[in-house]
């Protein structure tokens, strides 16, 4: 095989894992709970928020829009997410309780990733 039928190859091959790599990141779907970590002047806490919320939320990053919401209205009820053993003693994120947010009392907003899984509110 010649040097230019190689690099030809290896390209396609190149290309087409590319082009898989990237439809298959499309096709992940979205996590059903997105969680936020709400910084106030004492402490924080974990909260979140279903896609559907955030979607209804409005356009922007998430993060911006419960901020707005939270300005806008004052307040907001989210739950309250908190490290917990699972099913089979496996730790997970789970909902603890409903809670208001107050505008008052929030310092800053940030998306918040764990390698626990998020369980969802029933």
């Amino acid at each position: 095989m010649t040097t230019a039928r190689r690099r030809s190859v290896l390209f396609g091959a190149l290309a087409a894992a590319t082009l898989f790599s990237a439809s298959a990141r499309a096709l992940t779907p979205l996590p059903p709970v997105t969680l936020f970590k709400v910084v106030g002047p004492r402490d924080e806490i974990f909260i979140g928020l279903l896609t559907a919320e955030l979607e209804a939320l409005g356009g922007g990053s998430p993060a911006e829009a419960i901020s707005k919401k939270v300005a806008t209205d004052g307040q907001m009820t989210v739950w309250q997410y908190s490290v917990r053993r699972g099913d089979g003693g496996v730790l997970v994120m789970a909902p603890v309780a409903k809670v208001g947010v107050f505008a008052a009392g929030v310092l800053r907003i940030e998306p918040y990733a764990t390698s626990y899984q998020v369980l969802t509110p029933n």
